[in-house]
């Protein structure tokens, strides 16, 4: 963009007060004619509410402005003005469904429609789905269910609804956490679809945790702590992660260190001849003490194994010994687990760990109501006790245990998720992508908190593709090459890490004659 261009997108003195909070204050925000902007804070540092007012879901305090290509929206925005202006949004949850063709998803709000009777045009809608796909470069069928197609495929299909009624070469597409999901080469590809869009001058907001992401994508970066905007139009070629992370914390990240190598230890939980979705006949084995890390490829089918080894899902066939206990795992469920001291945190918190309309409080008591509980009467001393201990222990904010936990960010619902299971004082924890989509800081807590809790002699299976994650965190790493191979690798470094995972395995040597 030349230097006298119209800004695509341009914001100035947009503020949000809610009741005495002010959580977002004098925000300022330039986009440019086929530029792909990142807005990156920790969580609770205002970004997702100006996302928030720029699609119309709140309105702004008195005083500011938004333009789009010149034009100033009138506040508090309405998202047909917005939209209208060129504005469209890809949500965390994409939006999509499952049941629904990829020409119907494209299609929901604002089908194409017969002259008469106004009845939907199902040819002239799978022509626009068409048309849309090929300006990305998707070799996709618009009859394939949504719910057939990979992560990176389902991303383009929410880029091509969003793009649907954007000018040829103009728009602003806002990613809302979108690329959370996405694998490394998935991500690689997505990015390099995002760029053909924007050679043509279309721009994008890109909202994320992932620094790697931002700095490796982005053009330009945005900084906001607690509700100001602290870096401001940043050039991403001349910035580091360290120095982002310091802008968003207002402090250097607390550093996650393993301990130096050394013996293993004794097993304190085996899972043998494991069978079921992603696993023929796994073996594996933790220490008490000890974090062991658990990767591979997105979708190869390491994502089943911690609830089918949690009694989440079904096995096949294998058992789970842990301490003294044996579990039989085709014929336990969850509870017997549980109840042999296995904890799982899984990776949907809002759907499969957290009560979201319950409090903080609640949601971490709930494991122990039966346990430390009476039959009429379950007590709140004991309660009070364990949720001021969690809040302190990992800095969960706001610190008010009668919080509803829907109304906390992702990170802090992540800590408060982790506290629940923690509680019980588990034998065997087993963690499925606990820093997805949580802001740097957030990540720094939940991975010394769970060296915490191995220093207190836990074991910890830590499922992740964040490989900075397992490099900083884990005593070693196992890597999924297939349902019946885990390749052994201890390392701190994470371009070890995804080598590993994204290399071919390699072939056992073959036995020479003597």
């Amino acid at each position: 963009m030349s230097a006298g261009a119209t800004p695509r997108l341009e914001v100035a003195g947009i503020g949000k007060t809610f009741g005495s909070a002010c959580v977002l204050s004098d925000a300022r925000l330039t986009v440019r004619p086929g530029q792909l902007h990142a807005l990156v804070g920790q969580n609770g540092s205002g970004k997702s509410t100006l996302v928030k007012v720029l699609t119309g879901y709140h309105a702004p305090d008195a005083g500011g402005t938004i333009r789009v290509d010149g034009a100033e929206l009138r506040l508090p925005v309405r998202w047909a003005q917005a939209h209208a202006a060129g504005v469209s949004v890809v949500h965390q949850d994409l939006g999509l469904l499952d049941h629904l063709t990829v020409a119907e998803n494209i299609g929901v709000g604002g089908y194409s429609r017969t002259r008469y009777l106004r009845r939907v045009d199902w040819r002239a809608q799978r022509t626009v789905a068409a048309k849309a796909l090929r300006s990305l470069r998707l070799d996709l069928d618009p009859a394939a269910p949504v719910g057939t197609l990979g992560a990176a495929h389902r991303a383009g299909v929410a880029i091509a609804r969003a793009m649907r009624d954007l000018v040829p070469g103009g728009g602003l597409v806002i990613l809302d956490e979108s690329t959370r999901s996405l694998g490394r080469d998935e991500l690689r590809r997505f990015h390099e679809m995002l760029r053909r869009v924007m050679d043509t001058g279309t721009s994008v907001l890109l909202v994320s945790h992932s620094l790697d992401e931002v700095l490796t994508f982005a053009d330009r970066v945005t900084v906001l702590r607690d509700g100001r905007v602290v870096g401001r139009d940043l050039d991403t070629a001349g910035q580091t992660e360290q120095a982002v992370a310091r802008l968003m914390l207002g402090k250097d990240v607390d550093r996650v260190t393993a301990p130096a190598a050394g013996a293993r230890p004794a097993p304190a939980a085996r899972v043998s001849g494991l069978y079921g979705p992603g696993a023929a006949g796994l073996d594996l084995s933790i220490g008490a003490g000890e974090v062991v890390g658990l990767t591979g490829i997105p979708g190869s089918g390491v994502e089943h194994l911690p609830y089918l080894i949690a009694g989440a899902r079904p096995a096949r066939a294998g058992r789970l010994a842990v301490g003294g206990t044996v579990v039989d795992l085709p014929k336990a469920g969850v509870g017997a687990c549980i109840r042999a001291g296995v904890a799982l945190v899984p990776e949907r918190r809002d759907r499969d760990g957290l009560a979201m309309s319950l409090s903080v409080r609640d949601n971490i008591c709930l494991p122990r109501l039966r346990r430390d509980g009476r039959r009429y009467w379950v007590g709140r001393r004991w309660q009070q006790r364990e949720t001021a201990e969690a809040i302190r222990s990992l800095g969960i904010r706001p610190n008010t245990p009668m919080r509803l936990v829907g109304e906390l960010s992702g990170g802090n619902q992540q800590k408060v998720l982790l506290a629940k299971w923690m509680s019980v004082g588990p034998k065997l924890v087993i963690l499925h992508e606990p820093t997805q989509a949580v802001d740097v800081g957030a990540r720094s807590d939940i991975l010394n908190a769970v060296r915490r809790a191995a220093d207190s002699g836990v074991a910890v299976l830590l499922v992740s593709a964040e490989a900075a994650d397992l490099a900083a965190a884990c005593d070693r790493i196992l890597v999924y090459h297939g349902p019946d191979r885990l390749e052994e690798i201890r390392t701190d470094d994470p371009d070890t890490v995804l080598g590993a995972v994204y290399a071919t395995a390699p072939t056992p040597p073959t036995p020479t004659a003597s």
